[in-house]
Order: C-alpha cells, then sequence, then structure tokens
C-alpha cells in the first residue's frame, strides 16, 4: 500500500508546486511590466509638465526682460517731472504717503539726503502705466519693483513703505537684488531666485530679477514676483497617473512648491508667514523647506537630481516605496518630479496574484487534511512496540528541529519509557534556557537601536562687546534662568563646578580671536541642583563692514546618550556572554542526549542479532534502529555545529594528496549509491594533486556532499566526483549529480543551519546543518565553498583550497597514542606493536584529560575497561565533556567486549584482552586513513 500510496502523493504534490511557481512567474512578469509602464508615464508626465511651467518662466522672464529695457530707456531718457508728494521719516528715509494710483516710492535713509537722485525718481515715475499693465495682465505676478544701487525702491502695487521696509534698508545686500550683479550674472541676463520672504509684505514668493546698466555701471535691478501660492494652485491642476502628485525642486536641492499630497510623505508643511514679515536686517530670506541633500531618507535621490537632468528612480518614504521621475525646468534649472506610490501602481496584480495564492493553499491545506486522515488511521494499527517507541523518538525530534527553528517552546513529547520521558524533558528545558537566553540577546540588542530620543535644546547669544549672555526663553524657564542679559559670572552659578574653567576657556576663546567656533560638552545645573549634559555649539557671527560682536548657538541634550553609552556597553558584553553560554549548553545537551539514545541502540543491536529476519518481531526492530540511528545523526550534526560556534577547533594541517583520498570516500559511499541505482565515477587528475588541509574535516566534508549527491539524485542519475587544478596555487575538488537540481531563489539559504529548502516534509532524512558544517569546516583550512545549479539539470558543489605544493612545508610527525592503563604485558606488546606507527604515552586517566585541555592532546585513545571497573561510564563521560574530548577516536580494551554495548557511550572499536599485535596494528593504521564511524 506504501509503494502505491508514495507515487500519488509526490505527483500531487508536483502539480500543486507547479501551480504555485507558475502563478508567482506570471506575477512577477506582471509587476516587472507595470512598474516599466509606470516609470515611463511618470517619465512622460515630468516632462509634458515641467514644459508647461518652463514656458510659464520663460514667459515672465520676457515681461521681466522687457520691464529691465523700458527701465534702462527711462533713465537714459530726459528729465520726466511728477507729481508724486514723498514725505520723509523720522530717521530720514524719503515715501510716498498716499496712494495716487501709481507705484510707490521709498528711499532708504541709508543715502544721503544731498546725495539722493530724484531726478532718477522722476524718470522712474513714467514707467508706472507700464508697471500697471504688466500687473493686471499677467495674473501670475503678484508685484513689479526696481531697486537702485543706491537704495532707492519703486515698486507696483502701491504699499506703505515707511511701514514695511526699514528706514536704513540696504537694498544691494539683498539675493534679489546682488544676484542679478556682474560678480553673480555676468551674461546680464534674466535670473530666479530661491523662494523667500517679500520685504514688500507679499510673502513667500519667487523672483525673476534682471540688471539694468548703464554702459558697464549697474544702475539697479528690476525684479517680478510670482507668489508661491500661485504656483502651487498651477502645479496641483496638473494631473499625475495612479494618484500621485508633483513637487518643484530647486537647482540646490531644496524643495520649492508641493501639493498638499506630498507633505506627509515627505514630512514638510507648506509654507507660512511669520508673525511680521518686515525686515529689520540685511541679509537673504529663504523659506526653510526641506533640503533633499540633508534628509536621510532622500540624500541619494538629492544626489540622482544633481548629477542627470531626467531621469527615474525608487525612494522609499515613511515605510513605503514610491517610484519618482523627475525633468528639468529651464532655464531656471529646477527640477520637476512625479511621484506615485508602488503599491497603488501594483495594486490589482497583487490581488489577483493573492487570489490564486490562497487558491493553492486551500488545495494543500485539502491535501494535508486528507493525508494526515488516512496516515493516523495506518499509524494507530501499528504494533504497541514500535508504536510506544518510534513515536516518541520522531516527537523528540520534532521538538529538536522546532528548537533549532527558534520555536523554544515546542510540545513536550510523552512516553511510558523512563528514559525518552526523561530526554523529552531535558530537550524542553534546553528549549526554555535557550528561550531565556535568546531574549536577554534581543533586550540587549534594542539598546543598541536606541538612537532617537527626545532632545532637549535652547538657543544661547553671547554679546562681546558687553561680555553678558542671552538663553532663549523655553531654556530659561526649564533651568530657572532669569530671561535677560546674564553676565558670565552669573551664569555660572548655573554650570557645573567641573565644567566652568572650560567654559571660560572657550569663551576667551571667542573674545580675543584666536577662536571662531564654540565646541565642548558641559553640565547645566537643574533649579533642584541636579545636573544635565549639554553639547555646547556655536560660532561667531559676521556682519559686513563691522567688527564682530555677536557669537550664537545653541545646547544640545545628550544626558540620555551619555547614560545610554555606558548600558549599551555593559549589555554588549552581556549579551555575547549569553551566545557563547548557548553553544556551551546546547554541547553539553547534546551530549547528555546520547546516552539514553546510545542505551536504546545499543539494545536493539542486541534484540536484532538474537533475532531471525522471518520472526514476528524482526521489522519493528529494524524500525527501531532505523530511527535511533537517525536520531543519532541529528543529535552529532547539532553538536558538530554547536562545537563550531562555541570554539574554533583544532586542525591538523599537512599535504593530502587527491587522488587517494576521493578513492577512499567513493569506496566508502559505494554501497550507499549502488543500493540508490547510481555508477559513481572518478575524474582522477594527472599529474597527481595535492591539498593543504585537515585530512579528516576534508574526508568530512566530501562524505557529506556525496551522501545529498545520493539521496536527492534521480535513479540512475548522474554522479561524478572529481578535481581540478585553478588558478594563484588552488585546486577545486568538486561533486556534481543529476538530481532536480536548486532554483536560484533557493540557493541563498543553502548553506544557512537548519535549512532543508522545503524537504522537511519528505521521506530524506536530513537535518539542514551539513552544508552549513562543511562551509564553515572549508573556511577553517583557508578555504571556499560554493556551487553551481540549474533546475532540472542537477547541481556541482564545489571546494576551493590550497594547493599542497603551493603551501609552506609541513612537517610530517608521528600521530599520537595515549593508553590509559597500569598493565605491564599490555603495555609491553603496545610498544612492539606499534613502534615506528604511532608515538606512544601512558598513564592516568587525570594524565590524558589534562593533555587533552592543552596543546600535547593525543590523536587516539586507547583505554583498559577492566582497570577502571565500576568507574569506567563515568570516566567515559567525563573524557567526552571535556573541551576537544567528543573529537577523540577511542578504543576500549576488555575481557568481555559483549557487554561494551550496554554502556551506552560513543566510542570507535573494541579489542578483547589479551591483545593480538596484527589486530592491533591493523586497526590503528585503519583509524589514522578513514574518518571515525559511530557506534
Amino acid at each position: 500500500m506504501q509503494s502505491a500510496l508514495i507515487p500519488l502523493v509526490l505527483v500531487e504534490t508536483i502539480l500543486i508546486a507547479c501551480y504555485l511557481l507558475t502563478n508567482q512567474a506570471i506575477r512577477e512578469s506582471q509587476v516587472d511590466y507595470l512598474e516599466r509602464s509606470a516609470v515611463d508615464s511618470l517619465a512622460a508626465t515630468a516632462e509634458q509638465n515641467s514644459r508647461i511651467i518652463r514656458d510659464q518662466l520663460t514667459h515672465i522672464a520676457g515681461v521681466t526682460q522687457l520691464f529691465a529695457d523700458m527701465t534702462a530707456h527711462a533713465l537714459l531718457g530726459a528729465a520726466a517731472s511728477s507729481d508724486e508728494t514723498l514725505r520723509s521719516t523720522p530717521e530720514g528715509a524719503l515715501f510716498s504717503e498716499k496712494d495716487t494710483g501709481g507705484a510707490a516710492s521709498f528711499y532708504s535713509s541709508i543715502t544721503p539726503a544731498d546725495k539722493r537722485d530724484l531726478v532718477k525718481v522722476g524718470k522712474l515715475s513714467t514707467l508706472d502705466p507700464l508697471m500697471r499693465g504688466l500687473k493686471e495682465r499677467e495674473p501670475m505676478i503678484a508685484s513689479v519693483y526696481f531697486n537702485s544701487w543706491d537704495s532707492y525702491n519703486r515698486i507696483y502695487p502701491w504699499i506703505q513703505t515707511n511701514a514695511q521696509y526699514p528706514s536704513n534698508i540696504a537694498i544691494p545686500s539683498y539675493n534679489f537684488y546682488y544676484l542679478a550683479d556682474a560678480e553673480h550674472n555676468p551674461t546680464r541676463g534674466v535670473r530666479w531666485t530661491d523662494v523667500y520672504l517679500d520685504p514688500a509684505g507679499h510673502g513667500w514668493m519667487m523672483s525673476a530679477i534682471a540688471p539694468v546698466y548703464r554702459q558697464d555701471f549697474l544702475e539697479g535691478v528690476v525684479g517680478v514676483d510670482i507668489t508661491v501660492g500661485d504656483l502651487l494652485k498651477d502645479i496641483s491642476t496638473l494631473k499625475v497617473p495612479w494618484g500621485g502628485y508633483l513637487i518643484l525642486v530647486s537647482d540646490d536641492m531644496k524643495i520649492m512648491v508641493l501639493s498638499p499630497e506630498a507633505e506627509h510623505d515627505f514630512d514638510v508643511h507648506a509654507l507660512s508667514l511669520p508673525a511680521t514679515s518686515n525686515l529689520s536686517s540685511g541679509g537673504e530670506v529663504k523659506a526653510e523647506g526641506l533640503d533633499l541633500k540633508k534628509a536621510r531618507d532622500t540624500r541619494e535621490l538629492a544626489a540622482a537630481l544633481a548629477q542627470h537632468p531626467r531621469g527615474s528612480s525608487e525612494i522609499v518614504l515613511r515605510g513605503r516605496t514610491h517610484l519618482i521621475s523627475w525633468a528639468e525646468v529651464q532655464p531656471a534649472g529646477w527640477r520637476l518630479l512625479a511621484v506615485a506610490d508602488e503599491e497603488d501602481v501594483m495594486a490589482a496584480t497583487n490581488s489577483l496574484a493573492s487570489h490564486y495564492r490562497n487558491i493553492g493553499y486551500l488545495m494543500i491545506a485539502g491535501l494535508v487534511m486528507f493525508y494526515l486522515a488516512f496516515f493516523t488511521y495506518m499509524w494507530v494499527r501499528a504494533r504497541k512496540l514500535s508504536h510506544s517507541l518510534r513515536r516518541p523518538i520522531r516527537d523528540i525530534g520534532a521538538m529538536l528541529g522546532e528548537i533549532g527553528n527558534g520555536q523554544w517552546f515546542p510540545v513536550r513529547a510523552r512516553s511510558t519509557i523512563h528514559e525518552l520521558d526523561e530526554m523529552a524533558g531535558s530537550v524542553l528545558a534546553m528549549g526554555a534556557q535557550l528561550s531565556f537566553s535568546e531574549i536577554r540577546r534581543n533586550n540587549a540588542q534594542s539598546r543598541l537601536n536606541l538612537v532617537v530620543e527626545s532632545v532637549t535644546a535652547g538657543l544661547w547669544e553671547y554679546r562681546l562687546d558687553t561680555d553678558c549672555l542671552s538663553l532663549s526663553e523655553e531654556f530659561c524657564k526649564r533651568f530657572g534662568v532669569p530671561a535677560t542679559l546674564l553676565e558670565r559670572p552669573r551664569f555660572y552659578e548655573h554650570v557645573d563646578r567641573e565644567d566652568v574653567s572650560a567654559l571660560d576657556l572657550a569663551l576667551e576663546a571667542l573674545r580675543s580671536g584666536s577662536a571662531s567656533v564654540i565646541d565642548l560638552e558641559l553640565r547645566l545645573l537643574r533649579p533642584d541642583g541636579s545636573s544635565i549634559w549639554f553639547l555646547c555649539r556655536g560660532r561667531l557671527i559676521d556682519a559686513p563692514d563691522q567688527k564682530v560682536s555677536l557669537a550664537a548657538g545653541t545646547f544640545v541634550d545628550i544626558d540620555t546618550l551619555k547614560q545610554v553609552e555606558e548600558d549599551l556597553r555593559r549589555r554588549t558584553l552581556e549579551a555575547q556572554g549569553v551566545s557563547k553560554a548557548k553553544s556551551r549548553f546546547i554541547s553539553s545537551m547534546s551530549h547528555e542526549l546520547r546516552t539514553p539514545l546510545n542505551s536504546i541502540h545499543g539494545f536493539a543491536q542486541l534484540l536484532r542479532l538474537q533475532t531471525t529476519d522471518d520472526q514476528e518481531d524482526a521489522k519493528s526492530l529494524d524500525e527501531i534502529l532505523a530511527a535511533s540511528q537517525h536520531l543519532a545523526h541529528l543529535v552529532d550534526d547539532l553538536l558538530d555545529w554547536s562545537s563550531l560556534q562555541a570554539e574554533t577547533p583544532r586542525l591538523q594541517m599537512r599535504v593530502l594528496e587527491v587522488n587517494g583520498l576521493m578513492r577512499e570516500c567513493a569506496e566508502m559511499v559505494r554501497s550507499q549509491a549502488e543500493a540508490a541505482g547510481l555508477d559513481l565515477q572518478l575524474q582522477i587528475t594527472s599529474p597527481a594533486l595535492s591539498v593543504l588541509a585537515d585530512a579528516r574535516r576534508l574526508r568530512q566534508i566530501l562524505l557529506n556532499l556525496l551522501s545529498n549527491a545520493i539521496k536527492y539524485n534521480r535513479p540512475h542519475g548522474r554522479l561524478l566526483m572529481g578535481a581540478v587544478l585553478g588558478g594563484e596555487g588552488r585546486v577545486e575538488l568538486f561533486v556534481e549529480d543529476g538530481g532536480a537540481g536548486i532554483s536560484a531563489e533557493l540557493q541563498g539559504a543553502l548553506f544557512e543551519p537548519f535549512q532543508r529548502l522545503g524537504q522537511e516534509n519528505t521521506a530524506i532524512q536530513g537535518t539542514g546543518i551539513g552544508l552549513a558544517l562543511c562551509r564553515e569546516l572549508a573556511t577553517l583550512m583557508n578555504g571556499s565553498m560554493g556551487l553551481v545549479s540549474e533546475s532540472g539539470v542537477g547541481s556541482r558543489f564545489w571546494v576551493d583550497l590550497p594547493e599542497g605544493n603551493s603551501a609552506p612545508a609541513v612537517r610530517k610527525r608521528l600521530l599520537s597514542l595515549c593508553f590509559v592503563g597500569n598493565d605491564e604485558a599490555t603495555l609491553r606488546c603496545l610498544e612492539h606493536s606499534l613502534a615506528g606507527l604511532v608515538q606512544l604515552s601512558h598513564g592516568l586517566l587525570s594524565h590524558c584529560l589534562a593533555q587533552l585541555q592543552s596543546d600535547t592532546a593525543p590523536d587516539i585513545m586507547l583505554i583498559d575497561c577492566d582497570a577502571l571497573g565500576d568507574d569506567l561510564v563515568d570516566a567515559l563521560y567525563a573524557l567526552r565533556r571535556v573541551a576537544g574530548g567528543d573529537q577523540i577516536p577511542l578504543i576500549l580494551l576488555c575481557t568481555s567486549p559483549r557487554m561494551i554495548a550496554t554502556l551506552g557511550c560513543e566510542f570507535q572499536a573494541v579489542l578483547k584482552q589479551p591483545l593480538e599485535p596484527n589486530e592491533l596494528r591493523e586497526l590503528i593504521h585503519a583509524m589514522l586513513q578513514v574518518e571515525k564511524p559511530n557506534v
């Protein structure tokens, strides 16, 4: 019945797998097509809309150039009379007092009265009709103005200039003037400013400016203002597919205009006006929008925008992937970005793929439920002895597998057999201990991720001329500092005594001019007397044509960071210790699990030896032996892996002849290959190659690869082992099979521990640790390991090692054997039989244990069981628990070898007293050449 059901289950499983793989392949093709289509559509949208904005800006630039030409013509023309009456402010500035339908005038007091050119004012008044016409016929224009070199301003529409401008405003110091001078605009064309706060009170805007020259003398600059709000309305009307939006970015990678939909994604809000929009000092006032170069999420996007005038990219905003295409807006050099959420683009395809994937899952669930019920029925009818042994062993193996996959609290296996029940309890306790260790490790790791904290900051100003400091209002409230100018000694009262000297030296360096910046950590005192750490940073503020008299900076709260820094260091050391303790615990528990398992296996072997093949219990005993052998292999793999993670094993590196090693491995697995219907082929090299490696470990790697090639091959499939000479003194050993192959998607997880790539529920046994162990061992031997696989064709696993001829010469030495016992006749037999074959030493068990813990560990140990008597079991357990003791080949010597099987301990061979010299010599020679088996 089983032979009929297995092909049926296999066919149905393959059909369902083909269904799911086909559905996934179709979805991936659709996603690729839609993504390319979306990128092309966004690029076309960005290009089309950038041309619309470019045409608008080009038109405004043309109007600006026209206004500049008319202004130059008016200034060169004859003097004109004007009805405009200018009044003087108390500070001496001239301004137009009321709106007469024309432009407003303002003459800064920074220009002396005897140097003011009122004739020029009269000439410029002739431009009022032109300025009015430009404003009325161009909806995008907010204002039209002219600024002269001597700080005269004429602007339309009329505004109350004396209330809007400072009396001593120096107009040439603003960006809407100096960006058009000869230094910044040598071509004398139209320039566009970044977004700035208009001194005329129109809010946040951009200006198109153009110089007005009289021959080579810059008479002034004309400008046309466009408010950000009007441009935002225009951009908001432009449509982007998939619910996307547009963003306008300046040439220095700052967001100028963005739609409301983009505010949430880019974490930036639309520009808002301050409480007052007049200016009290010279300089440049820009909008503090999002700087793409500084934001972490948009730094790479900013680099791409700066490098390419148009293109496409992907960016993650608030955890969601967005598609972005951009185009350049000439002549301003801006970038127009079209943005769309990738999930919105792929929504329909993902929904359809999920629907068909759920259908596949339902088919799998139905198949699993049917066969689970059927096999449950078959299982209930099994014989009582087989049921009581095989099921607990399987459940314990499942518990270990779940623990290996990170499920620390698996369902506890139950058994009426005392040893198996204790084993299940030990596995559950191991899972609980590992869970506790994992929680502690995660807690320590989570503290490493606490990098974003609430930072308390305050502003400070230091006046060099009066030697006084002023602090921000919130900072004063927090620390009980008066919100007035503080002399330095009074401020030092709120600073920790140990930090006063450092702060005093820094401030003195600013006053003396020996330093221009300040950067130090200090502690400030709270009102209750406690202190808090701050990072104080600042610099001198330079004023044009003035002596430096002011320094400004910030206080940044770093108190929490200093506390976390010490805590993270301590918990990191704890996490490292926990990780090592976990590996040692797994190694110790694996040894404990071997004791009852070896007892079961030994008793089953004895019962099987007393049972003929035709007896009723023979089949049950064979199943017990197979199940216990499988669990033993699982424990051995877990032990090997944990040993590698806990400490680096000692390797005996020597030059090995490749052909001989491959022949040995082939003979060891040839019967297994023939049983699977495979013909193992060897590719012998000529001339013979050699490698520098540890013989036992390299043999372990090759046997593991051959075992996998046999298990996962097809009947009569390809099975080849060979070696080739690589470049730069390397030799590559490989194993090829003709199996189903491994898909590229799964190859990345192939060398991870406990990964079987979907083979967990198949009849092929394994733990998923073998390949991970092989790669670790290859790395320890200065080599590497990899594969080349093609689905439906087969796989080629290779190990790359240093060539023996190119490696440094390794001095050959005799391998050592330690005899534990005091029988003189046995010792003389050993000295006579093993002369020239091994280096012999002898002593008590304590002497051999001391050798294991030093660099003189023996290669083989021979123990006289009769000499140890009742202490034999404890001595063997102590030997295997010592670091490196589980790797030493062990030979037991006793007068009754048959009773050794009941010990429940791992060993490699048994010899009977008195010793037979030829038998002893052949055994030692074989153990020095062949990988040890588990008994």
